[in-house]
């Protein structure tokens, strides 16, 4: 909460807070409409009847780092820690479409996430793990639809079919534009990509989430809270017409749409802002697209506590960052959390300190009480109040972005980009002066910096993995991935779905890199303005 001197205060996006809140600030409020029951249109108490007493949101720890074997490792842990959910980051490698022994990969395999080249890597990710039990949820964007097919490769090789196999892909490319940075294609081919995917999966992994539309990574660019639901379900809307546009039926390809939050520290306009979004996103698919399915309608979402609100002054403190966070997501209705460990503003988790996150999640999911009825917070005047501006904001950004033409004309006139610099600007100073309190960092400094373990890195991970790419390009059958490369360029020329081409590809061990280059010869490399 930003506090000034004239004792004025307001939410993180800006929203003027009063110093006590009453019926009169709900007069235009119609609990019927606004709020109906929870796992009701328009969905704001939550997408099921009674939420968590039936079962927690799944608990789904991020893990990713160094090679297949060593990330193998680390779900398992998670797993034996009563983990209910895999979640897997990529190195930035296998982000941009690069093979670990590419001379752009020199210095990244397996920094920020795990190395993936190819099926043989996907194995040893996978080995040992129940595919038809678990549901895993990868980081993955340009490339999300290499890795999926690698995923339902080795899922085949282990006997579990399509429609057995539960999970999501990011594959939300245009938040990549606006706040991320790992796009390799222009938009427009790449929202191809996408419907592609989509309509892939409706026939052959019909359990599968096909995307998960992110805000988080516009929060962590420096958005406000009204942004990040605003572009995000913008972002949704060019998903939706797209697929449209290539002839998807809505309802069949809609429930399989899912999304991805943040969770900061301003707890009430967290909730707030999870509330508005699912009333937003049921109203845009009934009135604008004319979905009679109940499943479309609903905004079902995983949350990540904020990845840019760790300090790494006194980053013990960053334990009580992200209860407060995850409480938010909680008390808001997510369908699956994921809590950062305390250490990750100096580098990736620690064992320890991922298992004390996870413990997080489960202390605040078995022992707070707050799931023992849906929508805790539902009638609080302050709630529901602020429930009701985020949303108005929101909708006022979303028109705004309509006028121009949509989210990808949006984007490519840098509008997005422009509204979300300007807020981190306007954040960070409010810090420099002192407005905004960050306990250690502004306030409350310690003398002495307190010494942390901090999570090591395998020098020779990147020697280990090219020599396995190279290898592997050494042994295989060139011809036959010579011709099924050509069969996915000369699905790219036309209008034939690439997944199919792809997934033949990937199976006779053309690696994840080379299916990128086909890509960028027909498609393009995306150059920013």
């Amino acid at each position: 909460m930003t506090v000034s001197t004239s004792d004025e205060r307001t939410t993180d996006s800006g929203i003027l807070i009063q110093p006590a809140y009453t019926a009169s600030d709900l007069e235009n409020f119609d609990p019927a409409s606004d709020l109906g029951d929870a796992g009701q249109y328009p969905y704001t108490r939550g997408v099921h009847p009674t939420m968590y007493r039936g079962r927690l949101w799944t608990m789904r720890q991020y893990a990713g780092f160094g090679t297949a074997e060593a990330t193998n490792e680390r779900f398992k842990f998670l797993l034996n820690a009563g983990q209910t959910g895999l979640s897997c980051a990529f190195d930035l490698p296998t982000q941009m479409g690069y093979d670990a022994d590419h001379s752009r990969a020199e210095g990244e395999v397996g920094k920020v996430g795990v190395a993936i080249s190819s099926l043989e890597d996907m194995r040893l990710l996978l080995a040992d793990l129940p595919l038809d039990q678990v549901t895993t949820s990868m980081t993955i964007n340009a490339t999300a639809s290499t890795l999926l097919l690698l995923y339902q490769l080795v899922g085949e090789e282990q006997g579990v079919r399509g429609d057995q196999l539960r999970g999501t892909i990011q594959n939300d490319i245009l938040k990549e534009y606006v706040a991320r940075g790992t796009y390799i294609y222009p938009p427009r081919p790449s929202m191809r990509l996408i419907v592609d995917t989509f309509a892939y999966c409706a026939k052959e992994m019909p359990n599968w989430n096909t995307i998960s539309i992110s805000g988080y990574h516009i929060r962590e660019a420096g958005s406000t809270a009204v942004q990040e639901i605003a572009f995000t379900l913008a972002n949704g809307v060019a998903y939706v017409e797209a697929a449209l546009a290539a002839g998807l039926a809505l309802d069949d390809f809609a429930p399989r749409l899912s999304f991805f939050f943040n969770a900061h520290n301003n707890l009430f306009e967290e909730v707030a802002k999870y509330r508005a979004a699912r009333r937003l996103w049921a109203t845009i698919m009934r009135d604008r697209f004319g979905s009679t399915d109940p499943r479309s309608q609903m905004l079902r979402f995983h949350t990540q506590t904020g990845g840019s609100t760790l300090t790494a002054q006194q980053p013990v403190n960053n334990v009580v960052r992200v209860t407060l966070q995850a409480l938010a997501a909680a008390l808001g209705g997510t369908q699956s959390l994921h809590t950062n460990g305390f250490d990750e503003a100096l580098g990736l988790p620690t064992e320890a300190a991922a298992k004390l996150a996870l413990r997080t999640q489960q202390i605040v999911g078995y022992e707070s009480g707050i799931a023992d009825t849906a929508d805790p917070l539902a009638g609080s005047y302050f709630v529901e109040s602020l429930t009701n501006e985020v949303e108005a904001k929101a909708r006022e950004y979303i028109a705004a972005i309509d006028a121009m033409g949509g989210a990808v004309a949006a984007i490519e006139s840098r509008y997005m980009q422009d509204e979300i610099e300007s807020a981190a600007y306007e954040f960070a100073k409010s810090v420099d002066r002192g407005d905004k309190i960050v306990v250690g960092v502004n306030k409350f400094q310690d003398a002495t910096p307190t010494k942390n373990d901090v999570f090591p890195v395998d020098q020779e991970q990147q020697r280990a993995q090219t020599a396995r790419v190279v290898a592997l390009k050494g042994r295989r059958d060139d011809a036959a991935v010579a011709a099924a490369l050509a069969d996915l360029a000369t699905a790219a020329r036309g209008t034939a779905n690439v997944l199919y081409p792809m997934k033949a590809a990937l199976k006779n061990l053309a690696t994840l890199g080379e299916v990128a280059d086909v890509l960028r010869g027909e498609f393009g490399v995306y150059q920013p303005n």
